[in-house]
């Protein structure tokens, strides 16, 4: 039996990516041209692959289990075309990135315009999101996260500065009218402006000064989600509705202008930079190795 490469190659792509429009944004190719190539491989091997609803595309049992012997296949078809791609004066292809919210403003900033003029034959798709996701199954080639949210048997490679901070603060009206806080627990009689991720998880604001640890949960006017809606927090505290608590670089333009002052600063905790992971494959595609080394330098 003769079977299409690309038709595999395809299941692969709506396997991985859970849906048909998924696998289109994640190749670059369209939903419908996706859609024939499954339907396509189905009737060649006479078998359901992937079982369709209006919400989701997930394998069957036979499809996963061609997924699961395909999968490393097509990687090493993929890495061997890298090795190709190496003898060219410059990488080209695709690569494509999930990273929180907070790294594609704070991070990424600095190094996409240099990287871009750097290596032009190369598309880059930064997809920015807070959800922690599974990198590999949206279809990206690698990831950003901070150490505690990184995926086991991955590869991390430090990108941005190196040490960050936390940090609180308020407009000078709210502090003028409600106080000043002294200590992290007096955040809990004062109105603060919370975040909350998409899985409804709302972290605790902690605090530290000379080893010693503080975690309040304070209440307010505002809870917004983390990522897509942290500037509508923003521009509620610079109007005086509360105090706000998140990234001091992200902070820092509104406290040189002077339209928020810092809250608390001696208390503000340190914690390590963001690292880009990727798998640990034995040939990295060469856009992704051309990313690595730019911001090694």
């Amino acid at each position: 039996m003769k079977i299409d490469l690309g038709d595999l190659n395809a299941f692969v792509t709506v396997a991985r990516a859970r849906g048909f429009r998924e696998g289109a944004r994640a190749s670059g190719g369209s939903a419908s041209a996706l859609s024939e190539a499954v339907r396509r491989l189905e009737a060649q091997l006479g078998v359901r692959l992937l079982n369709r609803t209006t919400r989701s595309v997930v394998p069957t049992e036979a499809g996963k289990g061609l997924l699961d012997r395909l999968a490393p296949a097509l990687n090493e078809m993929e890495a061997a075309l890298d090795v190709v791609n190496g003898f060219r004066d410059r990488p080209a292809g695709s690569l494509r990135l999930n990273v929180p919210v907070s790294a594609a403003r704070l991070v990424l900033g600095s190094i996409v315009p240099p990287f871009l003029a750097a290596y032009p034959d190369i598309r880059l798709e930064v997809v920015a999101e807070d959800s922690f996701v599974d990198m590999l199954a949206t279809g990206c080639d690698a990831g950003i996260r901070y150490e505690e949210r990184l995926e086991q048997d991955m590869i991390a490679v430090p990108i941005g500065p190196r040490q960050q901070r936390f940090a609180a603060a308020a407009s000078p009206l709210y502090l003028d009218r409600c106080g000043r806080p002294a200590h992290p627990r007096e955040l809990l009689a004062h109105a603060c402006l919370r975040g909350k991720f998409t899985s409804g998880a709302m972290p605790a604001w902690e605090f530290e000064r000379e080893g010693d640890i503080v975690k309040v949960d304070p209440g307010g006017p505002l809870i917004v989600s983390v990522g897509g809606a942290v500037d509508l927090a923003v521009d509620a505290a610079i109007a005086g509705s509360g105090i706000i608590y998140l990234f001091e670089d992200w902070l820092r333009p509104h406290v040189d202008s002077g339209v928020l002052e810092p809250v608390l600063e001696p208390w503000w905790p340190r914690f390590s930079g963001p690292f880009l992971y990727y798998p640990g494959r034995r040939l990295v595609p060469a856009p992704l190795r051309a990313f690595i080394d730019f911001i090694r330098t």
